[in-house]
This record gives structure tokens, sequence and C-alpha cells, in this order.
């Protein structure tokens, strides 16, 4: 009854249905249940998941319990309930009934094992989810391919999916590792960090730790809050070896936190507040790629708007881990070996310590679970000329405002993101990059010397920007 009552509790804390679980009031439908359960093993199967559910007391949209008057012992034309629905599943699955009592509400438990050798199909028909519907597979034969190539070979990760690509070459790692003072057996290497499939192809793993990973990771800036409004930046850090891609990434990272003066209670020294937490950006960075489902051929996304960042990673939890576990800091990375490999390399840390950091400094919120895909949001602390900030530092998006005060205008900020990018930059090269006239250039370098951030060091033809802070 406790692993029950667990159970539930971790799907409530999902935002929305998925494909492997699906909640219920008092509804019941003898012959339909059994489609469900139907989809819900083969979709569970698909995404990885050792078991899919089916819960009755839930509301669906809110996640309340509401209770339920559903009798899992009932008969249907004239034999039990599980009897009716066994007999037309095939293969036979072992699904079990559970109820349970929480705030003292009666709630009822279908525990369903997910599909392993064949399809599972009620009535001779084969279900599958789409979304939080249910559908006859027959209608998506890429799906039912899909779940075919599963049950044959196992769920996809990126040690047994091949690379599209079987061309690669490996300097650039040897030379990471070698910097790290770790030294690779040119020999060895290949098969010590599991860069093959079984029948000998270059896997996903090799494709990403090659000298072109085929892979671009991009980092987006707009100049408000949505992407409706105008992006005036991308930078794109992929097609090499990911090692090289996600340091770039992080030191990107570094050019865009400016350092911002707190006047607030000054006595002699002022205290210089970043733009945002460094530390957490990191920590979202490297579990991001971490758990990025590479195999679907989608990279991680950072996107940056003028209140906030967010660093957007495909797919979802690993299959074995829990929602608790996942903000306890329980370490179950989607891609095993690529992160055994971080750790090797001393990018990342076997503690778990990452989620624990993040929800500690701007809470659960901080995370949202979409359909496919997980993302962070960090916002901006801004300090305007005042000492007042004008942003707010627990992780709600909504609660950073916007301040005509703010010690640096929008524009301000661009152009010292560039500046700190290329110190060689030129006015004209700002102005072609930011759309903006020669005059707001000239303004926005004038304010950006007057508050400290930068100095020129020559003249303006041979010369360079100073970055001050």
């Amino acid at each position: 009854m406790d692993m029950a009552m667990d159970i539930i509790k971790e799907l409530r804390e999902y935002d929305s249905e998925r494909e492997w679980f699906e909640f219920k009031e008092n509804w019941f439908v003898a012959d339909e249940l059994g489609e469900y359960i139907s989809a819900l093993s083969n979709s569970a199967a698909i995404v990885g998941r050792k078991y899919a559910y089916f819960v009755w007391g839930i509301d669906d949209k809110t996640h309340e319990i509401v209770g339920t008057s559903f009798n899992c012992n009932q008969d249907v034309r004239n034999e039990p309930l599980k009897h009716y629905l066994a007999r037309q599943l095939s293969p036979d699955i072992n699904f079990v009934f559970e109820d349970v009592i929480i705030e003292d509400k009666k709630l009822t438990l279908l525990t369903i094992p997910a599909a392993k050798t064949v399809p599972v199909s009620f009535a001779r028909e084969r279900y599958i989810r789409i979304g939080s519907s249910k559908e006859n597979l027959r209608k998506y034969l890429e799906k039912e391919s899909f779940l075919f190539e599963v049950l044959r070979h196992g769920f996809p990760t990126i040690e047994n999916t091949p690379s599209e690509y079987q061309d690669l070459t490996f300097e650039k790692l040897l030379i990471y590792y070698g910097a790290k003072g770790l030294k690779l057996n040119p020999d060895t290497f290949k098969k010590n960090l599991s860069f093959y499939t079984e029948d000998g192809k270059y896997n996903i793993l090799a494709q990403l730790l090659s000298d072109n990973s085929h892979m671009q990771i991009r980092v987006a800036i707009f100049s408000g809050k949505t992407k409706a409004d105008n992006m005036y930046s991308v930078r794109e850090f992929g097609n090499q070896c990911l090692l090289y891609s996600l340091d770039e990434v992080l030191r990107y990272g570094d050019v865009l936190n400016i350092i911002q003066a707190d006047e607030r209670d000054r006595v002699v020294e002022r205290k210089e507040v970043p733009l945002f937490e460094n530390e957490a950006f990191h920590e979202a960075v490297i579990n991001a790629f971490v758990h990025n489902k590479w195999v679907s051929g989608n990279e991680p996304m950072i996107t940056v708007y003028s209140d906030r960042i967010e660093i957007l990673s495909r797919g979802s939890l690993a299959p074995e881990q829990t929602m608790e576990g996942f903000f306890a800091g329980e370490s179950v990375p989607v891609n095993k070996k690529l992160s055994e490999i971080l750790l090797q390399l001393h990018i990342s840390e076997k503690t778990g310590r990452g989620v624990p950091r993040i929800t500690q400094r701007y809470g659960r919120e901080a995370y949202e679970f979409r359909e496919n895909s997980i993302v962070v949001t960090i916002p901006f602390n801004w300090i305007n000329v005042m000492g007042d900030k004008a942003g707010n530092k627990v992780g709600n998006k909504n609660a950073v405002a916007e301040s005509k005060e703010a010690a640096l205008t929008k524009t301000q900020v661009r152009i010292l993101a560039e500046i700190r990018n290329n110190p060689n930059i030129t006015k004209a090269r700002i102005m072609e990059k930011l759309e903006v006239g020669k005059t707001t250039v000239d303004t926005g370098i004038s304010a950006l010397k007057k508050f400290g951030y930068i100095e020129r060091v020559g003249s303006n033809k041979s010369g360079y920007w100073k970055i001050l802070k």
C-alpha cells in the first residue's frame, strides 16, 4: 500500500498526463479500459518505463484528489473484471488493481507492465498513446516501427544506437584528455569509452565526442521577455567535439554575466552583484548536456531574455528516475556513459548537488517539465542606480520586473556583451550586429564608460576595449 501511495504522489507531481499514465475519476467502460491497458503498456515500452499506470480518483486537469466509487472487483458480462480483461489481452501481462486511502478518500491504482517481446493487444487490436489520447497503433506506422525496434533491441541509448556518420575522427578528444592530465591509449580508447554498438558501428556517443559532432548548440538572445520580441544575436558552438562546445557555452555565460554595482548601505566599498547566478547557470547547462535526449537528433537550447535565461534539454527524466529523487539530487543520468566521462574529466561531480543547488536558490518552480523537454529558468537580478533591486531572487518567472532606471539599459547590456566577447570590435560592427544607429551606440558606450564597465585603450583605429568589470 505504501508503494501505491508513493506512485500516486509521484504521478501527481507532473503538470499533465504522459503517455504512460492516465487519471480518471469514476469513468468505466470495460472494453475501452482494455484498450487503455494495451495503449499504456505499449507506450511505456516506447519511453523506456517498466510500468504504466491508470489511476481513478484524481482530477485529470488539476491533479487534485477527488476520490472514486470505481469498483475493481465488479462483474462484467458474468465474469470478474480482471478475468474479462486478461482473457482478451495478448500476450498475458500481470496487471494489478489496488485500492488506497489518501486524504480520507478512496483511490484505485492500476499498475500495467510495459510490453516486452511483442506489442500488447486487446481484442486483437494494438493501441498506443499519442500525448494523452488513446489511438489504434495501425494509424501510426512510424510509432509501430519504433515500438518493434525497442522490443527487439531495447530502449535506444547513445550507446546502442548507431551513428548516421561512420567516418569519425577523435584528435580533439585526445587533446582534451591530455589537457586534463589524462592520457588515452590510441589503440584502445574507443573500446574503453564504449564508442561501438554490438555490431561494431560507431554509436551516437562516439559521434558526440568526435571532431565533428554534427550537433549545433545555439544560444539565442532576445530583446524582450518572449520569442515574439526581436532576436538580436544567435551564437553557435556546435559541429565539434561536444566537450569543447560545453566549455564554450559555459564561457559565453561568463561573457553575458554583467557585474553590477550595488550601492545600497555602502560605507567604503561597493558590493558587486552579478546579473545572474553563475554557479546555477553552470550546473543547469552541464545537466542539460548530460540528460539531453541526444538519440532524437536534437540538441539542448539556451535562450536569453531581458529578465531570465532558459536552459532547455530534450526528453524527460531517466526512466529509472522519480520526481522526488530528481529534486533530492539522486543522480540517474539519461546518458550514463557520457555522465561517467564528464565525471572522469572533473567537469561534473557525482554528488548530484546540481539540482538541489538550483532549487535551494530559486525553488522547484525553476524547473518546468514539459511533455518532451525539461526547462530550467534562471532569473536576472537587476540593480538600479539608486541601489534598489529591480529583480527577484526566487524562481518566479513573472516576478523579475523591468526598470527604466536600471543602471544599464537593454541596449547597453547588449553593447557590453559584444565588447566582452570581442574587445577589438568596432562601433560600426556593433551598429550592424545590434541593428541600431550611431547615436545609440555612442550613447551606450558613453554610459558604459561612465559606470566603469569599459575604457578605451589606444586610438579609435588601432586600440581595443578594456573590460573593467
